[in-house]
């Protein structure tokens, strides 16, 4: 798990380099950089359990560090979000970085996807305001999470949407 952490913050860093707005980048550097320390927290509290007897402590403090992971990685999917809608420069062909890139502009089009369908919706209600369907709005976080056991996907191994681009547009 705290090998996983570090694949984020390494995402994380990508996504930041190729940012167009300081303060997102800013806050996505500050996201990976905790995330970075709790991962490495959680790597040591792990490796000194292995070797130590059994202690209910030691098992919180374990999970405790594996919470505040969880945690901060969802911080670093939010802050990357956050970039995403800003917009990205355009990296490098043939890297790591296009194929995160890649990733983010597949969400990004998800996302501007679901906004313009909600926005035909004709449904309003007695005030005359346009009603919103109960279906949530896409997430990094989610597409995270929808990848199938067998792929196990994480930003470092990313299945980009050939002929997309990144989108430099600001909403």
């Amino acid at each position: 798990m705290a090998s996983d952490g570090q694949v984020f913050v390494k995402f994380g860093h990508i996504v930041a380099k190729h940012c167009l707005d300081k303060r997102c980048c800013t806050e996505l550097l500050c996201a990976a950089e905790q995330t970075h320390t709790i991962s490495s927290q959680l790597s040591i509290v792990a490796r000194v359990k292995a070797v130590t007897a059994e202690s209910k402590s030691s098992s919180e403090l374990l999970v405790s560090n594996a919470q505040n992971l969880i945690q901060a990685v969802l911080h670093v999917l939010k802050a990357a979000e956050a970039a995403c809608i800003k917009g990205l420069q355009k990296p490098p062909p043939d890297t790591e970085e296009e194929d995160v890139a890649a990733f983010c502009a597949h969400w990004r089009k998800t996302l501007l996807w679901h906004r313009a369908k909600e926005s035909l919706n004709s449904d309003r209600d007695e005030l005359g305001l346009r009603k919103t369907q109960a279906r949530a709005e896409p997430t990094l976080t989610a597409m995270v999470q929808e990848q199938s056991p067998q792929t196990q996907y994480t930003p470092k191994h990313p299945k980009p949407i050939k002929g997309h681009t990144i989108m430099d547009s600001h909403l």
